[in-house]
C-alpha cells in the first residue's frame, strides 16, 4: 500500500527533499550511504507491504486469498534520485561515469521481529546506482486490499431471532437476516495506482450462527422469512431448535452470535489478473427461550 503521509513526510525530512516524496517498490541491491545532498522525486507505485485494515465493522480481520503476494519487506520503500548527483569518481558510481544512469537513495520502514512494521519509523538511507529509473511494480493484490478498505462491511443485520421475540423449547426457530449493501452485499469499490485500476466486489458467502447453547448452524444464504402459515415446520434454509430454556443463562438470555464471511473477488479493469480476499464480520442478539405453559 502507499505510505502514510506521516511516514512519507518523515522520510522527506531525513533526506532533505525539497518535494513531496512518494513510495516505490524496493530497487536494486543498495550500497552504503554517502550522505550526499538532497533528492528529487522519481515515480510512485504500490510497494510490498503489510496488509492494511479490512474496512469498518465489528470485526476488522481480513485474510488474503489467491492472488496475494507475500511481502518481501515490512512496508513500501521510498526511492529518490539524488540531486545533485555525487561527483565523478565517487565510489557510489561503482565505476560508472556520471550520465551513465544515476544514483538513487532508498529508505525502508523499520520492523520489530515478530511484530511487523513500525508505523512511520524509517531506516537509514541507502544509495545505489541504476542505469534506468527504478521500475514501479504495481501489485494488483494490494490495490484490491485498498479497494476493500474503502468499503463499509458490517456484521449480519439479524432479523430473526429478535430480542423482543417469544421462543419456546422444542419449537423450530427460523433464522434470517435483512439484506443490504453493507450487511450482505454486493458491495464494490476500486483503487488505482500507476495507471492500474482494480475493482473489488464483496458478497456474504455464508453465515455461521452460534446459538448460545453450545450448538451452531452454518447457513449459505440469508435464510427464509417465517410466515404464520408455515406453522411449526422447520426452516428449509436456516434454523435451530432449542432443547432447554435460557433461564439459567446470564440475564435469562442466550447470546446468539452471527458471523458472516465476506468473499471479495477482484479484477484488474480491462481484463487480466484476478484474485480473492476474505473478510469476517460479526453481530449478536440476546434471545430468551421459555417453556410452553399448559393450562389445566
Amino acid at each position: 500500500m502507499l505510505s502514510h503521509i506521516a511516514g512519507a513526510a518523515g522520510a522527506a525530512l531525513l533526506l532533505g527533499a525539497a518535494a513531496v516524496t512518494t513510495a516505490v517498490a524496493a530497487g536494486p541491491d543498495p550500497k552504503p550511504s554517502t550522505g550526499v545532498g538532497g533528492c528529487a522525486v522519481v515515480e510512485i507505485c504500490v510497494g510490498a507491504g503489510v496488509g492494511g485494515s479490512s474496512g469498518s465493522g465489528d470485526d476488522k480481520s481480513a485474510s488474503p486469498g489467491k492472488g496475494t503476494k507475500k511481502p518481501d519487506v515490512p512496508g513500501p520503500c521510498i526511492v529518490t534520485k539524488m540531486d545533485p548527483q555525487p561527483p565523478a569518481g565517487s565510489s557510489v558510481w561503482e565505476g560508472h561515469d556520471p550520465g551513465d544512469g544515476a544514483i538513487y537513495t532508498r529508505i525502508c520502514p523499520l520492523a520489530i521481529v515478530g511484530a511487523g512494521a513500525t508505523a512511520g519509523l524509517m531506516g537509514p538511507p541507502e544509495t545505489f546506482w541504476s542505469a534506468t529509473l527504478p521500475v514501479a511494480a504495481i501489485d494488483p493484490a494490494q490495490l484490491a486490499q485498498q479497494a476493500l478498505d474503502k468499503m463499509t462491511l458490517l456484521g449480519p443485520d439479524i432479523a430473526s431471532p429478535a430480542a423482543a421475540g417469544k421462543y419456546i423449547v422444542g419449537l423450530p426457530m427460523w433464522m434470517w437476516v435483512n439484506k443490504s449493501q453493507t450487511t450482505y452485499g454486493p458491495n464494490a469499490a476500486s483503487a488505482s495506482a500507476g495507471g492500474v485500476t482494480v475493482t473489488a466486489t464483496a458478497t456474504v458467502s455464508k453465515i455461521v450462527w452460534k446459538m448460545g447453547d453450545g450448538s451452531a448452524a452454518t447457513c449459505n444464504g440469508p435464510g427464509t422469512t417465517y410466515k404464520a402459515s408455515y406453522g411449526r415446520q422447520e426452516s428449509p434454509t436456516c434454523g435451530h431448535t432449542y432443547t432447554s430454556t435460557s433461564a439459567s443463562q446470564a440475564g435469562g438470555n442466550y447470546t446468539v452470535t452471527a458471523t458472516s464471511t465476506w468473499t471479495v473477488d477482484w479484477q484488474v479493469n480491462g481484463g487480466g489478473e484476478t484474485g480473492q480476499l476474505t473478510a469476517i464480520r460479526q453481530s449478536q442478539e440476546q434471545v430468551a427461550i421459555g417453556e410452553l405453559q399448559v393450562v389445566r
